[in-house]
């Protein structure tokens, strides 16, 4: 059995659950403990931490409570930003193999699934919450999503429970409030088991899903190349284009990125895929990009190129910390008898390169390599006192530093910054 953490907001439903989890021997002796998050966006923000104080002083449950920041300017909304922040903080706190358990029900798989639908959303997306998934470093687990909120009120009047009311979930300016004070109520007067049939579809949508989930894996595993973050435009190509959507999200899931938007895929298909090879076509959102180059498509965080203005001088022997992430780093040698100068590229380089008698200019080097452009962009150049480009990261070295380095069994070794836009949840 492995130890539970609790997701405890104060409300009803996260006190029912952990009410019903401390009363279960097994759960209690793998470990249970609970987790608030403090979002700070309401007056009353340090009264709902003193509640669930008291619930879990109550309960014989640790807790521990966590203090976000929530962004207000993602563009994405403050509801949304608060869901993101309460994640984080859920998979930070998460230990190896542990399970955080949430207190979803049945009437909020309902709304899931409607939201899904409203945004025109496939098997998968239909499929709403799922009782069982990866999370973090361990699980997540929503064991409730079978039991109608009436189920837990009931349960939490019988035991004397004490849980808080959120207000901001009274404000039906926010779309699942809209839906589940005005549209669903008017859905169970003409349907009483309402929330039962949506709940229901969702899990005949994540059969259906689970059902393409390896036809899925395998047509990605087909377009994959050594680097996580490309894909053959070739092989994309010759899948049918329902294949090809799924293939898409599935890879950018597996990168940890943000889910593609609704337009994501269809504007991948229209302005990459069908795209000249150097048109450098590209699809934004939520600082992530995914961009077509030559016959790939490259997925990840929107890099900052390394500033214009950065010069400094590295003798090699410690790791050269890059702006904006990554280092440049020098293998199996003491460090240069004279520094040399690490800069970004101003344009106009040229380089001699090994076995040439004369230079070449830096930019048509990079591009038989099949550099992309924006990874010129982070590309950290090493120059000589005399300004000869001696390294582009350890891409391209010159003939002079490739001696200096062959005589001394050394490399030069860069790593940029990852391309992963946030951690995977």
């Amino acid at each position: 059995m492995r130890g539970v953490l609790v997701g405890l907001s104060g409300g009803l439903d996260s006190v029912a659950l952990l009410h019903l989890l401390s009363t279960q021997p097994r759960i209690r002796g793998a470990g249970l403990r609970a987790l608030h998050v403090h979002h700070g966006l309401q007056p009353a923000a340090d009264d709902w931490a003193a509640h669930c104080r008291a619930v879990c002083e109550a309960l014989d449950v640790p807790l521990q409570v966590v203090r976000v920041d929530v962004a207000r300017d993602t563009g994405s909304g403050l509801e949304a930003a608060a869901r993101s922040a309460r994640r984080a903080a859920f998979a930070d706190a998460l230990r190896e193999g542990e399970v955080l358990a949430l207190a979803h029900h049945r009437d909020d798989q309902a709304e899931t699934f409607l939201l899904r639908a409203l945004r025109a959303s496939g098997p998968d997306g239909l499929a709403a919450m799922r009782p069982w998934q990866r999370f973090g470093s361990g699980w997540l687990w929503r064991p409730l999503l079978a039991v109608p909120r009436a189920g837990l009120l009931a349960h939490a009047r019988a035991h004397g429970l004490p849980w808080i009311e959120d207000p901001s979930n009274d404000d039906t300016a926010h779309d699942r409030n809209f839906l589940r004070h005005r549209v669903l109520p008017l859905l169970r007067e003409r349907w009483p088991a309402a929330d039962a049939a949506l709940a229901r579809s969702a899990a005949l949508a994540a059969e259906a899903g689970d059902l393409l989930a390896d036809e899925d894996a395998s047509a990605l595993d087909a377009a994959r190349t050594p680097d996580p973050y490309t894909l053959s435009v070739t092989a994309l190509a010759a899948l049918p284009r329902a294949r090809r959507a799924r293939v898409l999200r599935r890879w950018v899931d597996a990168l940890g990125l943000p889910p593609l938007p609704a337009q994501g895929v269809a504007r991948i298909e229209c302005d990459l895929l069908a795209a000249a090879a150097d048109a450098g076509a590209m699809f934004e959102w939520q600082g992530c990009a995914v961009r077509r180059w030559r016959d790939l498509l490259h997925a990840g965080a929107l890099p900052e190129p390394l500033p214009s203005t950065w010069r400094v001088a590295w003798d090699g022997r410690t790791p050269l910390a890059l702006p904006g992430g990554g280092e440049l780093r020098l293998e199996s040698a003491d460090g240069f008898e004279t520094p040399l100068f690490a800069h970004a590229r101003g344009g106009g380089e040229r380089i001699q390169l090994p076995g040439r008698a004369h230079s070449h200019a830096l930019k048509h080097v990079l591009q038989d390599l099949g550099v992309p452009p924006w990874r010129r962009g982070r590309l950290p150049l090493l120059s000589d006192a005399d300004g000869r480009v001696q390294a582009a990261g350890d891409l391209v070295t010159s003939a002079p530093f490739d001696t200096w380095l062959r005589a001394r069994g050394a490399r030069l070794v860069w790593r940029d910054a990852a391309p992963r836009a946030i951690p995977p949840a």
